[in-house]
């Protein structure tokens, strides 16, 4: 019999690489890897279902299944970030904690980008602070439309306008986003972080909770999985076997650019977890459950949903 073509679309970290250089083989596929930016592996998976698999976001995943769109999952989560560490603030503002952000105007890259959920989620949950009364300035539209609850204030950033520029001339209070804004990387001494010291944050906020959130999700076409029912576990296998790969290559002290990051490697398993990123369903459980009460409560979907229900039946006794 032949093997099952099949195109997965992935972004290019550490934990892919043994996808990208070929070593992690499935039997029974021909497995077409795609290394694909954000914006193109999400907008062409989920609105334009152009891959058999892809890594996309998890709040716009929702959205999509919110609305009956024909898409299924499997529990892999390839990107993950705390909130506290991507919160930026304008120094000259006069913000020093999540309080002082009431009322300001806060660049994020869309309402529906999963680290904006997580933002409003957490500054809600963790800090008391109602993210209804600031002004969501986005720098894009909302991958899957959806809505915001009555009365809560979204702008669209000019077409082509920096947020970081922006944020460093004070045009914007704060920013939340998965990657630092320009001005922060060019060490502009006019931004820096809100909380002053964001791994002491997220520390506490790991204990508290006891996961490092999910930002993504591999998707599926769901005809792959009502073809092959074999697939999808084949696939979250494989996604097991390059995680245990890439593990295996931090064995060596200097195999990452940076020159203590065998220590650090060390020293987060012994802070935090042995394992930040653990595959499956029961695993995942409070962290998705979390997420999903996040993004009904902002409108991007407009149920809550059993987290079985994201997966395929295959992979929810995982």
């Amino acid at each position: 019999m032949a093997n099952v073509p099949i195109t997965l679309a992935i972004a290019h970290y550490d934990r892919h690489v043994p996808f990208l250089d070929g070593t992690i083989e499935i039997d029974g596929v021909d497995l077409n890897v795609i290394c694909a930016e954000t914006g193109v592996r999400h907008s062409g998976m989920l609105r334009r279902r152009e891959y058999d698999a892809a890594e996309t976001s998890l709040a716009s995943y929702l959205a999509a299944r919110d609305q009956g769109l024909p898409f299924t999952a499997i529990p892999v989560f390839p990107r993950r970030l705390f909130s506290q560490s991507q919160m930026y603030r304008n120094l000259a503002s006069g913000i020093t904690s999540p309080a002082d952000l009431v009322g300001r105007r806060v660049g994020v890259n869309s309402y529906q980008t999963t680290l904006s959920v997580l933002a409003k989620g957490d500054l809600q949950h963790e800090y008391g602070v109602d993210w209804r009364s600031m002004v969501w300035c986005g720098s894009a539209d909302d991958l899957i439309e959806t809505g915001w609850p009555p009365g809560v204030q979204v702008e669209r950033l000019p077409q082509g306008a920096d947020p970081g520029t922006l944020l460093a001339e004070g045009k914007l209070d704060a920013y939340m986003a998965p990657r630092p804004p320009s001005s922060f990387l060019n060490g502009d001494p006019r931004v820096g972080r809100l909380f002053a010291d964001s791994r002491a944050e997220e520390h506490a906020y790991f204990h508290r909770l006891g996961y490092f959130p999910i930002m993504h999700v591999v998707a599926l076409n769901p005809e792959v999985d009502e073809q092959h029912s074999w697939l999808a576990p084949a696939l979250l296998q494989a996604f097991q076997r390059a995680q245990a790969e890439i593990v295996r290559r931090y064995d060596d002290p200097i195999w990452s650019l940076l020159a203590w990051g065998r220590q650090s490697l060390e020293d987060e398993r012994g802070a935090l977890a042995p394992d930040l990123w653990p595959v499956g369903l029961a695993a995942n459980r409070s962290n998705l459950e979390r997420f999903i009460q996040y993004a009904h409560e902002q409108g991007v979907i407009q149920s809550p949903m059993p987290v079985e229900s994201l997966f395929t039946e295959s992979t929810r006794s995982t």
